[in-house]
């Protein structure tokens, strides 16, 4: 399980990944990037000094920040603004932005469509598509996926609530096996 938590982070996960509503923007980079050098970083960049630690840190934030196309200067109070005052699509991209700075290979982000327009729901897409571009594996549980999207879909049976699962990709390797 450590070497899975090594390469992988979680978005959006009720329950797991809550952002405190009280806290700011700020104050939650903050404390993930100083989680992420408590726990995440080897013991080797625990040697550094701190001023370069601080830099390291600054900069791991700021890399997290622009791969979720969050800018706090657009937010209500900057860096200040409080979680319960984030809409739903700047509270997903902070909880992105957080789990980005572990600089994960691998992404799990869940009800990634719940409480979204159209067209929130299209621009949340453009940032995972965006992640995956970059090298990033992205997990997203969703209600609705688009089209390009490799889907891994549970069906439930109304008639006896038997719930059964279909992977299209596992489907096509035994299909080519």
């Amino acid at each position: 399980m450590a070497a899975v938590r090594r390469i992988s982070a979680l978005a959006g996960v009720a329950g797991v990944t809550d952002l405190e509503p009280a806290l700011t923007a700020g104050e939650h980079l903050r404390e993930r990037a100083l989680l992420q050098h408590r726990f995440g970083d080897s013991l080797r960049e625990l040697l550094h000094p701190r001023a370069g630690r601080s830099h390291e840190a600054r900069l791991r934030v700021d890399a997290a920040l622009a791969a979720a196309g969050l800018d706090l200067e657009t937010l209500p109070k900057g860096s200040r603004t409080a979680v319960r005052d984030l809409g739903r699509v700047q509270e997903l991209r902070l909880s992105v932005a957080l789990a980005l700075v572990g600089r994960p290979r691998l992404l799990g982000v869940d009800d990634l469509d719940t409480k979204l327009s159209d067209a929130e729901r299209a621009e949340v897409w453009d940032l995972l598509r965006s992640l995956a571009r970059g090298g990033t594996t992205v997990l997203a549980v969703c209600r609705t996926a688009p089209e390009d999207c490799v889907i891994v879909s549970t069906h439930r049976d109304t008639a006896s609530g038997n719930t059964t699962s279909r992977d299209d990709a596992e489907e096509d390797a035994d299909a080519l096996a």
